[in-house]
């Protein structure tokens, strides 16, 4: 509302000289500032939903201009089931900041696959630091040169990605056995119960937040 007491609308483009593409998508926006603040050299691991791996128009621009100035040389596929909203299908995406030169700087894209065949919740089953055991290895932080594919870690040259269709980095190769058996559904009190064990933590961390707003 305007001081006239008029409904105003104002559009939610974010236009930044510094910015790859000029769009309303707030995550997309997130990443190109991250970007931005970025040393040279510095490095950078960032939560991202997936529309920022496949969305086309500013996000195929985003992601182009992104692994040529940067080294993204890692991606991290999170399982549903770890945040408050369920279905929610986030990736942790891993890069570090190059000088402008004319070659792209990422050569290899590795993606670990924690989401396919992977059953989180919030209580019953919450994602442990154990779990990520395996990624770190894969991940091999102190020789990223030096690493070897697994079932879930797989490597995609920058000539392959550039190939694909808007730059969609969303990849997968693993086959979900909950699309093909139903038979390997939780059984529906499971279900219901993992429900009602989400909006109780919903619930317990908005009040939470209710207590603090008050303090």
């Amino acid at each position: 509302m305007n001081e006239a007491g008029d409904e105003e609308k104002q559009s939610l483009v974010v236009h930044r000289d510094d910015f790859w593409a000029s769009t309303s998508n707030k995550q997309l926006n997130f990443l190109q500032h991250v970007f931005t603040i970025l040393k040279q050299h510095g490095r950078a691991a960032i939560v991202v939903p997936d529309n920022v791996l496949f969305e086309g128009g500013a996000g195929e621009t985003v992601r182009r201009e992104l692994l040529k100035q940067a080294d993204v040389h890692t991606l991290l596929r999170l399982p549903t089931g770890i945040f408050y909203a369920q279905g929610v299908k986030a990736n942790v995406l891993f890069f570090d900041r190059k000088p402008t030169v004319e070659k792209p700087w990422t050569e290899k894209l590795w993606i670990y696959d924690l989401r396919t065949n992977k059953h989180f919740t919030l209580k019953e089953n919450p994602l442990k630091r154990s779990d990520l055991d395996d990624f770190v290895a894969c991940y091999n932080p102190n020789s990223r040169h030096e690493r070897k594919e697994s079932e879930r870690f797989k490597s995609f040259s920058y000539e392959d990605l550039t190939k694909r269709d808007k730059l969609n980095l969303d990849i997968f190769w693993l086959k979900d056995e909950s699309l093909e058996d139903s038979a390997n559904l939780p059984a529906p009190d499971v279900i219901a119960q993992e429900i009602v064990e989400d909006l109780e933590a919903a619930l317990s961390q908005f009040a939470q937040i209710a207590a603090d707003l008050k303090r």
